[in-house]
Formats: C-alpha cells, structure tokens, sequence
C-alpha cells in the first residue's frame, strides 16, 4: 500500500512540474554573466513589452514611454510570472517570458488583455537598486 501511494505522490507532483512549465516559459535570449542577480526583495528596474501569444498584439510597453517599470522583486506588486521570471537575472540580461493566464491575470480581462489570455513579455534587466552596472556586468570583469 505504501508504494502505490508514493506513486501516486510521484505522478502527482510530475503533473504540477508539467502545468508550471505551462504557466511560465523562460527564453534568456541576451544571456549575461554577473556576480549579482536579482532576488527576492530587490527593486528592479525593467524595460518591456507585453503582447498578446494569441495574435501578437502589443498591449504595452515601458520603451514606447521611454521609463522602465520599477518594483520590488518577490512582493507580489506583479503578475506571478514576473515575480518569479525575473529572479537570478543579471543587468542587462534580455528575457522573453510566456506567461500562461494562472500566472497572469487569470480568467478576468484587464484593460486590452482578454481574460485568459497567455502573455508574452520581452523583458530587459536595466538595474537593481544599490547595484553599481558596472560593478555587476562580466563584461567589465573582461576588461580588466
């Protein structure tokens, strides 16, 4: 009895492994080295733009007004997706998260974003407060 239910826990919490990677997808696609990545509590500074997965709509975007979006990481002052799509990233790194609707805004409709509706966000790491760029970057580490 013991070992059907410790494989029944086990198929479980491989069905919760599978629905996360749903909720949210992670593509570093300007990947950076850094001896300081964001965690929980920083404020970050990020630049970004949301669009919609189903037609690619742009919903919004800090570049198109010139001010990155700043929070504080892991105090849910975001949507799930961002609190945990953003930690362990370094200054000047560039992500594009997927964000599925348990991760975003739900089953409820927010401005132009449609209820349900799987979000993608190209996101850049543009500061942590109290962190110096400089002293943060690998690429400054290579020029020494």
């Amino acid at each position: 009895m013991r070992n059907i239910f410790l494989s029944f826990s086990f198929l479980a919490s491989a069905a919760v492994g599978v629905l996360a990677s749903e909720d949210l997808k992670i593509d570093v696609t300007l990947p950076i080295e850094c001896d300081r990545k964001t965690q929980k509590g920083d404020v970050i500074n990020v630049h970004y733009k949301g669009t919609l997965k189903s037609n690619g709509q742009k919903f919004d975007s800090s570049y198109d007004r010139g001010v990155p979006f700043s929070f504080k990481l892991g105090a849910g002052m975001v949507i799930k997706g961002w609190d945990e799509g953003l930690l362990d990233m370094c200054i000047g790194e560039k992500r594009t998260l997927t964000i599925g609707p348990s991760y975003g805004y739900g089953q409820r409709a927010v401005g132009p974003i449609p209820a349900g509706s799987t979000l993608v966000f190209e996101t850049e790491l543009i500061g942590i407060e109290g962190v110096p760029k400089s002293a943060d970057t690998s690429e400054e580490h290579k020029e020494l």
